[in-house]
């Protein structure tokens, strides 16, 4: 795939990308049902090949789905701020292709290099350019896929020595339900966008100004009725990921290029009760293209945890 399409579009006003964030860490991704969703199908996708005890493990793998989410109660205050900023990214905000950053130390210098040139951030108000702020949403997916990958290695490892794998049998489904909710998130385009929960700056289109992220992603799925099977035949076997990290990437910048369309169909009625045809092909869509990413990523830390 030709990486030049991933760079993200800078057509906004200055003025956008100055407001300061908040909103977006107190809202969730896809709630419960739409994560649940997209684990259970990839989950009922797993090829032969994988572990038994992995391709059994649907029902513990969909219940996974939402997990991070379940860690957002103010009640637990330091573990929803520390990782708040891994749901989502405003790509808007950025200026370079995130192939070239990998790591997630390397991404807090750039954005802190930004942050303290004035010339390079571009009207970009200081605060809004701080991690926390623009998300990180394709590193911690990467870090989890990582994790996946070793407990698969681990679990390669005890095969052959006769050891007993029960134990990284756990920590494999952990992981990879875990992997799934940051997937779900990137398929969804409030995820990757300043325009997470309404539009921002100038608005001459008359898009909804508050209010269309859980309209979406929460009230819409669950009206209408939306289940395993209503976008099972959408996902294909598995593929094998050269290079994981910009494949997330793909999903990312797709999702993002989709922002405005989800406005579109939210002023249609799109997503209101149970919504439009064209707002249902929408979202199974997305939701599909979450679970063939997950199955893919799975699959892949199967594979090359052989070498």
């Amino acid at each position: 795939m030709d990486r030049s399409v991933l760079l993200p579009c800078f057509g906004l006003a200055a003025g956008v990308l100055s407001l300061l964030p908040g909103a977006e860490r107190r809202g969730v991704a896809w709630q419960d049902e739409g994560h649940v969703l997209v684990n259970r199908v990839a989950a009922e996708h797993l090829p032969e090949d994988v572990p038994a005890f992995f391709r059994v493990a649907v029902d513990r793998l969909a219940y996974l789905g939402p997990e991070p989410d379940r860690w957002r109660r103010d009640s637990e205050y330091s573990l929803k701020e520390s990782q708040e900023p891994d749901h989502f990214i405003k790509l808007e905000i950025l200026d370079v292709d995130l192939n070239s950053v990998r790591s997630r130390y390397d991404y807090y210098r750039m954005l802190y290099e930004r942050r303290a040139d004035p010339e390079a951030r571009r009207g970009v108000h200081p605060d809004s350019l701080l991690p926390e702020h623009v998300g990180l949403l394709p590193y911690m997916a990467m870090e989890g896929y990582e994790r996946l990958k070793v407990a698969f290695r681990q679990y390669r490892q005890l095969q052959r020595s006769g050891g007993d794998t029960g134990l990284v049998e756990g920590n494999i489904i952990l992981y990879a339900g875990w992997l799934g909710h940051y997937v779900a998130d990137a398929a969804n385009p409030h995820h990757t966008s300043v325009h997470y929960n309404g539009w921002q700056g100038p608005n001459p289109e008359g898009y909804a100004g508050f209010g269309i992220h859980g309209r979406f992603e929460g009230d819409f799925v669950r009206s209408a009725g939306i289940r395993p099977e209503s976008f099972s035949d959408r996902v294909g076997p598995p593929q094998l990921l050269a290079d994981p990290f910009a494949d997330f990437l793909v999903l990312l910048y797709e999702s993002q290029a989709l922002v405005e369309e989800t406005y579109r169909l939210d002023r249609a009625d799109g997503f209101a009760g149970s919504g439009t045809a064209e707002g249902l092909e929408f979202t199974l869509d997305r939701l599909a293209a979450a679970s063939q990413m997950l199955l893919d990523l799975w699959y892949t830390a199967w594979v090359t945890s052989a070498d």
